[in-house]
């Protein structure tokens, strides 16, 4: 079962209307939709683990360097 982008909460498939429902907040998205959204908010969360180990990559090499 799908987790809605938005709040995590569990989404419910309606068929009548083909779209995902969460139980939670309300959000309805056709399958498309859940999809862009979800590789939209993977991507966004790879960029953010990717700057924040060049920040500390970054902070390291200034550390040590202080060390000398």
């Amino acid at each position: 079962m799908p987790y809605c982008p938005e709040c995590g909460g569990e989404m419910l498939y309606i068929a009548s209307v083909r779209q995902y429902v969460c139980q939670s907040c309300g959000l309805s998205l056709t399958q498309q939709e859940l999809f862009e959204l979800k590789e939209r908010l993977k991507s966004s969360t790879e960029s953010n683990e990717t700057e924040k180990e060049k920040i500390k990559k970054e902070y390291l090499k200034w550390w040590l360097s202080k060390k000398k």
